[in-house]
């Protein structure tokens, strides 16, 4: 065969897979999922599409575990946190699945996922006001404290430490 006919062939062989990916892709089911249902029947249809359309994306599965979590589905909210936490979490990953468990009251769990998030990231001076701001709220004062020390060492003329730290000390959800 001549290399430019090969070529071709191998281009649009390349085109044609990509055409069928594209179109393989599975398209949501729009606002049927929920229309002239009941409202818990049609929050799980838009849940389970949400669920079907998260594509492993880390972020999107953890929200979809977050609904479950919270709707009393710990076991299913959990085994999306952990598909999400045994490939190859970020940080993120683990604060927004540590802010889950804030958000039900399950502040060991919620602890435990913040310090996996520090440890991945120790200079993340952010992190570490927002997380010493709910160690605060919780409660754990010195602890928090300890975090914010190192936080405003770092940038010691950021507002939004300070404005963390008085979210904290006063009781006042984080805010984003």
């Amino acid at each position: 065969m001549r290399p430019s006919l090969v070529a071709a062939t191998a281009a649009i062989s390349l085109l044609l897979g990509v055409g069928i990916g594209f179109a393989a892709k599975y398209k949501g089911a729009g606002i049927e999922v929920i229309r002239n249902k009941p409202d818990k029947e049609a929050g799980l249809a838009a849940l389970r599409e949400a669920e079907q359309l998260a594509n492993n994306g880390s972020w999107e599965l953890i929200a979809v575990g977050r609904v479950y979590y919270l709707m009393g589905e710990e076991a299913r909210g959990q085994a999306l946190f952990d598909h999400v936490t045994n490939g190859k979490p970020g940080g993120s990953d683990f604060e927004r699945i540590a802010e889950v468990y804030a958000e039900a009251g399950e502040n060991d769990k919620a602890s435990a996922a913040f310090d996996k998030m520090l440890a991945l990231d120790p200079k993340d001076d952010s992190s570490q006001a927002e997380v010493g701001a709910w160690y605060m709220r919780i409660g754990q004062r010195a602890k928090g404290e300890a975090l914010l020390a190192q936080a405003l060492d770092r940038r010691p003329n950021e507002p939004w430490h300070y404005l963390r730290a008085a979210e904290g000390l006063l009781g006042v959800p984080a805010g984003r």
